[in-house]
């Protein structure tokens, strides 16, 4: 798929005839006849190819004065693949406001994190997204109210204000705008089992792109968790999250066409913050067909993908956290690896309350780790500089690792940092940052299965030969790390 496929009638045309899901976000089909718009896959029968118009966004389409339908409902699509494959400002901007920065610091704060003015970011995104940033925002907010209203017992008024509306007034009237619906009526609406009745507790539904692996994903959590901050506990993988207005904590369990999320919220304006980092954490929003059908075109990568098709690149929901958490496992296996992020953890980390108890903090802070005694920490001298440095360069800002960080530009500040080679740096591009095609030539994992398939073993060679699976190298470690035996390559029992 391409940049820009709502620009391509006849291939959108052929998209909503067929009902693909695969297309799901990446373009918005837009009814003449009814006012309403859709996802490709919608049920109902297509409309004449006369009577369709296709959007970029469904900010684009509230714009035009469509409204969401109500059988497919196309705010629940998985997210368009190109903000996580991208790194211009489009999709910088795009994951900022995913993260929630346009409600939080408006489009000045927005234009500030990008280094742009506000009318560049808004010219480029009206250009390709058919909105501006407030429009994109506006509609992000449409899709939290309307999960609060169906999942919680909140008051409207509430819900008006978590979901970053500014009054009860503009509330009512962009779901009304957005849906059709009142916001009782879309209560009234919902199934009865949405509402759990639990204070703070929200049980959601993920959508991804079929297929999905689970087996790396969550395996590679699990048997890396930091105990205190993450757990596997009845087919779930749980954690605590440090978000803008408080904590929260994750289970998150793999099902055959979604993942079941279940979030513990302390301030419900949490909500679209914590589904975006959870989408990103479990890279829910990659398109598998596309990764897997460029791999496919090796003949080495082929069993390995036909055997487990749909791999994520496991992520995370703090770039800070993880980044910390690759020092402290330089050289080392993952179990002692584990056991200074514990350390780490129980000393400095914020204590927060578990209804479940399994959970105990949140990982700490850079600034908290900054001021920590540097001769506390069990580790040779020089991983302790490496370390000491990097949690200064984060606390101070001068290491941006945010989602609209450069992905170039940051690696290059990463391994000009003391004890930084390029395994570090570049584990840290692939998980922390986001990078679909950053590669790991030098992972003692890597190169065990390189030689095993007859492939280049060392690091030169190896990067050489990689080139015909750019730009989603990262994906194909996936693969490379499935041929072991390690516990992440396999789903917790």
């Amino acid at each position: 798929m391409q940049k820009g496929m709502h620009t391509d009638t006849e291939r959108c045309v052929r998209a909503v005839r067929s009902k693909d899901a695969r297309f799901d976000g990446w373009f918005f089909t837009a009814v003449l006849t009814t006012g309403i718009y859709c996802r490709p896959s919608c049920p109902v029968v297509p409309p004449k190819p006369e009577n369709m118009v296709f959007h970029p966004s469904a900010a684009a389409c509230q714009q035009a004065g469509f409204r969401a339908c109500k059988r497919c409902r196309p705010d629940t699509s998985p997210g368009s693949p190109e903000w996580n494959e991208r790194a211009d400002l489009v999709a910088r901007a795009m994951r900022l406001i995913a993260d929630g920065v346009v409600d939080r610091d408006g489009v000045p704060g927005l234009a500030a994190r990008l280094g742009y003015s506000p009318r560049q970011i808004e010219r480029q995104l009206l250009a390709e997204l058919g909105a501006g940033p407030l429009a994109l925002a506006r509609a992000q907010r449409a899709q939290t109210a309307r999960i609060l209203i169906e999942t919680t017992r909140l008051p409207m008024a509430e819900i008006a204000f978590a979901a970053g509306f500014s009054s009860i007034r503009t509330f009512n009237d962009t779901v009304r705008e957005v849906y059709a619906l009142a916001p009782t009526d879309l209560r009234t609406r919902a199934p009865k089992d949405a509402s759990h009745g639990t204070p703070g507790v929200l049980s959601l539904r993920l959508p991804f792109r079929a297929p999905l692996n689970p087996d790396n994903l969550f395996g590679h959590l699990a048997a890396t968790a930091v105990p205190g901050v993450e757990e596997w506990r009845d087919g779930a993988y749980r954690r605590t999250l440090r978000l803008p207005y408080g904590h929260g904590i994750v289970a998150l369990a793999p099902r055959p066409d979604h993942i079941a999320c279940r979030l513990t919220l302390g301030d419900p304006r949490d909500l679209t913050v914590a589904i975006s980092r959870c989408r990103r954490l479990l890279d829910l929003d990659a398109d598998p067909v596309a990764v897997d059908g460029l791999l496919r075109t090796d003949p080495v990568l082929v069993p390995l993908v036909d055997k487990a098709p749909g791999r994520r690149v496991p992520r995370t929901v703090d770039a800070a956290e993880f980044a910390v958490r690759a020092v402290l496992g330089q050289q080392v296996s993952t179990a002692a690896a584990r056991t200074h992020a514990a350390r780490l953890v129980t000393a400095h980390g914020t204590p927060v309350d578990d209804p479940e108890g399994g959970l105990t903090h949140l990982f700490p802070s850079p600034d908290a780790l900054a001021a920590l005694d540097p001769e506390t920490l069990a580790m040779p001298r020089t991983r302790r500089a490496t370390f000491t440095t990097l949690v200064a360069h984060l606390a101070d800002g001068s290491v941006n690792l945010g989602v609209e960080s450069d992905w170039a530009e940051t690696r290059a500040l990463l391994l000009a940092l003391p004890g930084f080679g390029p395994w570090t740096a570049d584990v840290i591009a692939m998980r922390a940052l986001g990078d679909p095609d950053a590669f790991l030539p030098t992972d003692l994992g890597i190169r065990r299965a390189a030689r095993d398939l007859g492939l280049p073993s060392t690091p030169a060679a190896l990067t050489a030969r990689a080139a015909a699976w750019r730009p989603w190298r990262a994906y194909a470690v996936q693969y490379l790390w499935a041929t072991d035996s390690h516990p992440i390559n396999f789903l917790p029992v």
